[in-house]
């Protein structure tokens, strides 16, 4: 079964049923990429990776674990950064061996990308890094596939380049993301705008549904956010034609190591996916 990511793709979707082989899907749904903001302990990993894609898998919804091996964005020195970065993407390619999952993690520089390759399915690039040209086509080199995302001070039709550099790698297995635009100092909007925009590129695109609800600058040091209004910007996106979700989850928000603030709790993804998956019926 091919999944249908739109006639627009132009080869994407080969890659895409290569990258879901031996999950059961149906061919009309969006794609999931989610987990915990980072490897805090295999336990969590362990447990995330089983409820999401057990739901996933009853849905019919093709699901990427993700948990990134290390938050080199932080707001404080303070702040908790990861257990190491070899160990913490062991566990995440144990967690995608276990569930026979694809799975996925940030690189934040160029040396960082045929190290992290060993171990995950999709590199991606934080919206931070997303014009820098050595992660970009560092990352390309490993033949993997790049999910880049927008970066919170750049437009939809701008991120060609973001491809282009990528492409001049020979590699054309690229995703992007959209994650808001700053507004202001301490907020983020989405302009569901990028989101066709972004298909431009020839592209999945996906939409990150809990980064573009943080408030970030924060004069506590912590990021801000809004999960009460993940519902919103996610059925908005399915709506407005994207490919795949993020949406980062924690069986315990309040207690979460990193972005707790804006994080889904695990309890609630189900019903919220279920909602997802009638409105895609009805769009598609």
């Amino acid at each position: 079964m091919q999944i249908s990511a739109g006639t627009y793709l132009c080869g994407m979707e080969k890659f895409l049923t290569d990258l879901f082989a031996g999950q059961s899907y149906d061919d009309k749904s969006f794609f999931l990429i989610a987990g915990p903001c980072v490897v805090e302990s295999e336990e969590l990993v362990m447990q995330v990776a089983d409820k999401v894609s057990t739901i996933c898998r009853n849905l019919g919804i093709p699901y990427v674990f993700k948990a990134s091996y290390r938050k080199a964005n932080r707001t404080s020195a303070s702040s908790f950064t990861g257990i190491g970065d070899e160990s913490a993407l062991a566990i995440v390619k144990k967690a995608g061996e276990k569930y026979k999952l694809p799975v996925t993690s940030d690189i934040h520089a160029h040396e960082e990308a045929a190290i992290a390759a060993k171990y995950i399915d999709i590199l991606q690039i934080p919206a931070f890094l997303c014009r820098q040209t050595d992660l970009l086509l560092a990352a390309g080199e490993t033949g993997k596939i790049v999910n880049v995302k927008k970066g919170q001070f750049l437009s939809g039709p701008s991120m060609k380049f973001a491809v282009e550099k990528i492409k001049s790698t020979n590699n054309s297995k690229i995703m992007l993301t959209e994650r808001g635009t700053t507004f202001g100092y301490q907020d983020l909007v989405v302009d569901y705008r990028n989101i066709p925009w972004m298909k431009e590129h020839k592209t999945p695109v996906i939409m990150d549904v809990t980064h573009s609800l943080q408030q970030p600058n924060q004069t506590s040091g912590v990021t801000g956010g809004n999960p009460q209004l993940i519902g919103t910007i996610a059925k908005a996106a399915i709506a407005t034609g994207a490919d795949g979700l993020f949406i980062e989850t924690h069986p315990d928000p309040s207690k979460a190591l990193s972005d707790g603030a804006n994080m889904l709790k695990l309890d609630l993804l189900e019903d919220l996916l279920k909602k997802l998956v009638a409105i895609r019926k009805a769009v598609i």
